[in-house]
């Protein structure tokens, strides 16, 4: 389960999870790039990796942008000659109800986790595709998943990030370039006032980071959500139900209304193996051969 010779970029590093995730794949024989948007940090973390017998890289660099991520992979590739692990760790919190939550507030939650991790795995993608070799983590979180009170910036950008996962493991799965997510439960600053005291005290972000070893080694899957907390850990799925063929009947909306259980019934729930999934089977339940229902491009 050795990572020794594998080449990490964890972001937003110099504290909380993503400083326990830095360490972890350090102990575990990788190399790291502690990147975090303050240098003093970033080198604080390099420096314990170093002194425990590791080898870090400290990058400053925020990763909504383009220019600094680009320099940051620049430098890793002049250093160390490849990138094979990203973990997407880089956030912010800005909770409020959606009443009283301003769009610039929306926006630059949205753009931190859903951009930032897009700009970074924008960056390292062509380098993991060309050495046919990579492993990309995105950090969920179970108010993307399920939703969470005064979190609608942060739920709709980690539930994107989902999305985001789902089709770039589609798309790098013939370069094993293998895509995965991380939904942690964690003790750090953006978790402070969110969680009681109590909680707080069972949720050190190290007993997250063990995790990431399932994700990121050779024998990764792909497309998982794996969530993470206290020691524990399962995974999530985005399930489609079976449901029920109504037509285009005049009365279809009462239909959907009347058979609402049927359709909601999870009993028969399936894990798509891709988005069509759902075209071709509502195609076939309208009697039109699957092997003709989607074209993909």
């Amino acid at each position: 389960m050795s990572l020794e010779g594998r080449v990490a970029i964890v972001t937003g590093a110099g504290g909380g999870l993503g400083r326990a995730h830095a360490l972890y794949l350090a102990a575990h024989g990788a190399k790291v790039v502690v990147n975090d948007i303050a240098q003093e940090a970033a080198e604080r973390v390099a420096q314990e990796i170093v002194a425990a017998g590791g080898k870090a890289l400290p990058i400053a660099a925020s990763v909504t942008d383009e220019t600094g991520v680009a320099a940051m992979v620049a430098r890793v590739m002049d250093v160390w000659g490849r990138v094979d692990i990203l973990v997407n760790n880089a956030g912010i919190l800005r909770d409020k109800t959606f009443a009283k939550m301003s769009l610039d507030d929306f926006r630059l939650v949205v753009d931190v986790h859903l951009m930032g991790a897009a700009v970074c795995s924008k960056a390292v993608w062509e380098i993991m595709r060309g050495q046919g070799y990579g492993r990309i983590v995105m950090t969920t979180s179970s108010s993307g998943l399920y939703g969470n009170f005064g979190q609608a910036n942060y739920g709709a950008a980690k539930m994107a990030l989902v999305g985001l996962m789902q089709t770039l493991a589609i798309e790098g799965a013939k370069y094993d370039v293998r895509v995965n997510c991380l939904a942690p439960t964690a003790a750090t600053q953006m978790t402070h006032g969110v969680l009681s005291e109590e909680s707080l005290a069972h949720l050190d972000p190290a007993l997250v980071s063990p995790g990431l070893l399932a994700l990121v080694g050779e024998d990764a899957p792909t497309r998982a959500i794996l969530c993470a907390g206290a020691g524990h850990f399962a995974t999530a799925h985005v399930t489609l139900s079976a449901g029920r063929y109504v037509g285009a009947r005049a009365d279809a909306g009462e239909q959907v209304v009347a058979h609402w259980p049927e359709i909601s019934d999870r009993s028969g729930d399936i894990v798509p193996a891709y988005g069509f999934t759902q075209a071709e089977r509502e195609l076939a339940s309208a009697g039109l051969s699957t092997d003709v229902a989607v074209t993909q491009r």
